[in-house]
C-alpha cells in the first residue's frame, strides 16, 4: 500500500541541523535544501513514491464524512476519477435501461423518487470527488496537481454529456413534466431545469453534430483551464525587488512589512538555511501583482515610474511568453459560438441567457444602457475634478491611468479625513469574525462556534465553523481559507460547495469560503484587514448564507443551486450593505491593540466616502458586462470588441497595449461567460432588499430580527426551489425597484 505522503520524499544528507534520515513532505522545502546541498557541494536523492493503483487505499474515495484533505495526494486523483467514472458509466447504463420502461402511470405516485433520487445518488461520488479535485486546484496548484487535474477532467465532462446526452432520461423527465401535478413547485422547476439543460448539453442533436458538439465541450473545459492556469503562472512570474528606501517613499507601514517578508521568503529560498529577521523600513521589497500588494503600492506609492510599471505588467498579464491566453481567448469565444448555433441560438448570448432571469440580450443591454447614461456623465466630472485637485497639489500633468489611484486615494483623504490604512488596525480578522457572526446571529437566528481540529484542512491557517441552530443543533458547516498564498492559490475570492443538503445522501451542507488577504506578521501582528478585505469577507459570507441556511431538501435545488445566475448574487451583495451600519461596525472593529471600536467621526467619514467617484465605480463595472456581452454576440477580433466598447464606457481610453481580457478570469474561466452583468442585476435586487431592514430603522434591532427572519425563510431559505422574482416578492411584497440602488450611488 502507498503511503500518503507527499509526491516526492526527501532524504537530506547529514548537515547544518538536518538529520540525514528526515523524511520531508514539503516540495518547496526540498529545493531550499537541494540548493544549500548544492552550495555545500553535498547531494540530495529524491525517492520517487510508487504511483496510486485502484488497489491501493485512497483517501478521496472515503465520503462518508468530509474530505480527507491532509492525506489527499495528487497521486490519488487520476485513480480515483477513473474508478468513479467507470462504476458512474454502469450504473448510468442500467439506470438507463429501466428508464427506456419508464411508464409514467406505474410511477405516478412518485415519479421524483423513481427517477431524481437514483439520478443524485448515482452521480454523488463522482461528483464529490470532482469537487475535492477541484478546490485542491484553486488552493493548492501545484505542477503534479495540474497533470492530474488536465487527465481527468474530460471524465467529468463526459459524465455531465452522458446524463444531459441520454434520450431515455429525457424522455422520461418529459413524461413527468406533462404530469407534474404530484411534484412541488421545487421539484417542478428541478424537473425543467434537467430539461433545458439537456436541450443545452445536446439531447437533440444528432450524428455529425454531436460528436462534434462532444468535442466542443472537452476542449472548452481544456481551455477553460489552461486560461486561468495562464493568469496564475503570469501572476507568480512577475517580480519587483526594491532596495532603494526612495522607491517606497508613501508606502503605508503595513505594505512595507508585506513585502519585506515576501522578501525575506524568496531570500530564505535562494540559499539561505533561516529567513533574515524582516526590517520594513531598510527592505527589500518584493513587489508582486497579487491585490493585497498592488492595490495600495498603486494608491499609495509616490514613485510614478513604478507605479507605471506595475499598472502596465498588470494589464498585459498572461498576454505574451508561455503564459499568453491572447489566441485562447479567440478559440474559446470561436467553439462557443459553434456550440450555440449547434443548439439552435443565434450567439453564445443567447445561450447564456436562456437560463437566467434576464432571458436574452436586449434586456441585459437595457439595463446596461440605462445605468450607462446615469453613470458616464458622473464618471466625466468626477474625472475632471480629480485632475483640478491634482494640479492644485503641485502635478502638472495629465492624468495617466497609474495616477488614478493615487490621486483618488489623496483627494478621498482630502475630502473626508481619513486614510484607509488609518482603518486596517480596527479590523483584526478575529475581531470582524466575531462580529460577523454577532450579526448572523441577531438577524437570522443562528450561532456560529469554531470547531478546528473536528476536520481536516488543506492548510494549516484553514478555520472550521459549525453553524448552529438556536436549539444547539448543527445545521452547516464551512471552512475558511483567508490568507493569500501566491505560489499555490489563485487569487481572488470565492464561495464553493464542499457538500449540498441532500436527504437522500444524508448530508448538511458545507461551504468553502475563500479569501486572499495579507496573512499575519512575522512578529506575531494578527491579519489586519483593509475595508476592501472586510467587505469582500462579507460579501463570500453572504454566498455561504444561502449555501448553508438553505430549507431545500433537495440537493438540484437546495443553497445556489438552480437559481437564476443573475440572481445568486443577491444575498452576498446584500451584505455588503452592513459595513455602513453603526452597531454593525461597532461589533467587527476593534483596534488590535487597544480594542477600541473605530471612532464614531471616522465611521461617518467612511459612510459619505462610500459615494466617492461612484459614478465611475459603476461605470468600471458596467464596462466589464458590456464588453463581457460584446464578446460573446460580436465576431469581431477580441481586441476590435475591447476598443469598440472601452470607447463608449471608459472616460480614459485604455492603453493601447492594454490586454485586459487575457486575464478576466470570470468571463473565460469561470461561470461568468455572457454574465458579467449579473452583478448589477442582483446588487439591485439586493439594494432593494436592504431597505426593508432600514425601513424598521436600523437601530431598532427587534425590528430588524423580524425582517432578518423573513429574509432567511425567503431568500436564503428558499433556493432554486422558486423564481427569484416570486422569492424576492416573497420578502419585499413586491417586485424589485432600482431605486434603492440609484440612491445608493447618489443618484437618486
Amino acid at each position: 500500500m502507498a503511503q500518503t505522503l507527499d509526491d516526492r520524499m526527501v532524504c537530506v544528507p547529514a548537515f547544518s541541523n538536518f538529520d540525514s534520515s528526515a523524511e520531508l513532505q514539503n516540495g518547496d522545502f526540498y529545493e531550499v535544501c537541494a540548493r544549500i546541498a548544492k552550495s555545500l557541494g553535498k547531494s540530495c536523492k529524491v525517492l520517487k513514491r510508487p504511483v496510486c493503483t485502484a488497489n491501493d487505499y485512497n483517501p478521496i474515495l472515503n465520503q462518508e464524512s468530509l474530505p480527507r484533505f491532509s492525506e489527499i495526494q495528487p497521486s490519488h486523483i487520476a485513480p480515483a476519477m477513473e474508478g468513479l467514472y467507470s462504476k458512474f458509466e454502469s450504473d448510468f447504463g442500467v439506470f438507463e435501461a429501466k428508464l427506456k420502461s419508464f411508464d409514467y402511470k406505474e410511477t405516478v405516485d412518485n415519479p421524483w423518487t423513481a427517477i431524481i433520487e437514483p439520478l443524485e445518488e448515482i452521480a454523488s461520488r463522482l461528483s464529490y470527488a470532482w469537487k475535492v479535485t477541484s478546490h485542491l486546484n484553486g488552493v493548492r496548484n501545484s505542477p503534479e496537481l495540474r497533470i492530474a487535474f488536465e487527465k481527468v477532467q474530460p471524465l467529468v465532462v463526459k459524465a455531465s454529456m452522458k446524463a444531459k446526452q441520454s434520450v431515455p432520461l429525457y424522455d422520461a423527465l418529459m413524461k413527468v413534466e406533462k404530469n407534474s401535478s404530484n411534484l412541488d413547485e421545487g421539484q417542478q422547476r428541478v424537473v425543467a431545469t434537467f430539461l433545458r439543460s439537456a436541450r443545452h448539453g445536446g439531447v437533440g442533436l444528432k450524428g455529425k453534430d454531436s460528436e462534434r458538439f462532444n468535442v466542443l465541450q472537452l476542449k472548452l473545459a481544456e481551455l477553460t483551464n489552461k486560461f486561468s492556469n495562464n493568469v496564475l503562472d503570469a501572476t507568480k512570474a512577475f517580480a519587483i525587488v526594491l532596495t532603494d528606501r526612495q522607491d517606497v517613499v508613501g508606502l503605508p507601514d503595513s505594505l512595507l512589512k508585506f513585502t519585506a517578508e515576501a522578501a525575506s521568503v524568496d531570500a530564505a529560498a535562494n540559499l539561505e538555511v533561516s529567513r533574515k529577521p524582516v526590517d520594513p523600513q531598510s527592505g527589500p521589497w518584493k513587489l508582486t501583482l497579487d491585490l493585497p500588494c498592488f492595490e495600495p503600492f498603486m494608491k499609495y506609492s509616490q514613485n510614478r515610474a513604478l507605479r507605471e510599471k506595475m499598472y502596465k505588467a498588470y494589464i498585459t498579464r498572461a498576454s505574451n511568453g508561455a503564459s499568453d491566453n491572447s489566441l485562447i481567448i479567440e478559440e474559446i469565444r470561436q467553439l462557443r459560438q459553434e456550440k450555440a448555433q449547434l443548439l439552435g441560438f443565434q450567439n453564445f448570448a443567447q445561450l447564456s441567457l436562456d437560463s437566467k432571469m434576464a432571458g436574452n440580450p436586449s434586456e441585459v443591454w437595457k439595463m446596461i444602457t440605462d445605468l450607462h447614461s446615469k453613470s458616464k456623465e458622473a464618471a466625466e466630472s468626477e474625472l475632471q475634478a480629480l485632475q483640478a485637485f491634482a494640479n492644485e497639489n503641485g502635478f502638472a500633468e495629465d492624468l495617466k491611468h497609474w495616477d488614478i489611484p493615487f490621486w483618488s486615494q489623496k483627494h478621498k483623504e482630502h475630502l473626508f479625513s481619513f486614510r484607509e490604512e488609518e482603518l486596517r488596525p480596527y479590523f483584526p480578522l478575529e475581531r470582524v469574525l466575531h462580529g460577523l457572526f454577532k450579526l448572523a446571529s441577531e438577524l437570522f437566528g443562528i450561532n456560529i462556534q469554531s470547531a478546528d481540529g473536528e476536520a481536516e484542512v488543506w492548510h494549516p491557517d484553514v478555520r472550521f465553523f459549525n453553524l448552529m441552530s438556536e436549539h444547539g443543533d448543527r445545521i452547516a458547516s464551512f471552512f475558511l481559507d483567508a490568507y493569500l498564498r501566491p505560489a499555490e492559490k489563485r487569487g481572488g475570492a470565492w464561495m464553493d460547495e464542499c457538500l449540498g443538503k441532500s436527504t437522500v445522501l444524508n448530508r448538511h451542507p458545507v461551504a468553502h469560503l475563500v479569501c486572499n488577504q495579507s496573512p499575519p506578521g512575522a512578529d506575531g501582528a494578527p491579519s489586519l484587514m483593509t475595508f476592501r478585505d472586510v467587505e469582500t469577507l462579507f460579501h463570500e459570507f453572504g454566498h455561504g448564507l444561502q449555501h448553508m441556511l438553505t430549507t431545500v431538501p433537495y440537493s438540484d435545488a437546495a443553497g445556489i443551486n438552480n437559481v437564476e445566475w443573475d440572481a445568486v448574487e443577491l444575498p452576498s451583495q446584500f451584505m455588503e450593505n452592513w459595513l455602513y451600519d453603526k452597531t454593525t461596525m461597532e461589533m467587527i472593529s476593534g483596534h488590535y491593540k487597544t480594542g477600541q471600536t473605530l471612532p464614531e467621526e471616522i465611521f461617518q467619514q467612511v459612510c459619505k466616502a462610500r459615494r466617492f467617484m461612484a459614478g465611475s465605480q459603476m461605470l468600471r463595472q458596467l464596462y466589464f458586462a458590456a464588453l463581457d456581452m460584446e464578446m460573446h454576440t460580436s465576431s469581431e477580433p477580441w481586441r476590435a470588441v475591447q476598443e469598440k466598447i472601452s470607447s463608449d464606457y471608459t472616460v480614459l481610453a485604455p492603453l493601447k497595449e492594454d490586454r485586459f481580457p487575457c486575464s478576466f478570469l470570470h468571463i473565460f474561466s469561470a461561470g461568468y461567460a455572457a454574465g458579467y452583468y449579473s452583478y448589477k442585476w442582483a446588487e439591485l435586487m439586493s439594494a432593494d432588499a436592504f431597505g426593508a431592514f432600514e425601513e424598521v430603522d436600523l437601530s431598532n434591532r427587534s425590528a430588524l430580527r423580524e425582517v432578518g427572519r423573513r429574509f432567511r425563510d425567503t431568500v436564503l431559505a428558499s433556493g432554486g426551489a422558486r423564481h427569484p422574482h416570486d422569492v424576492f416578492q416573497d420578502f419585499r411584497g413586491r417586485p424589485p425597484s432600482s431605486h434603492a440602488l440609484l440612491k445608493s450611488y447618489g443618484f437618486a
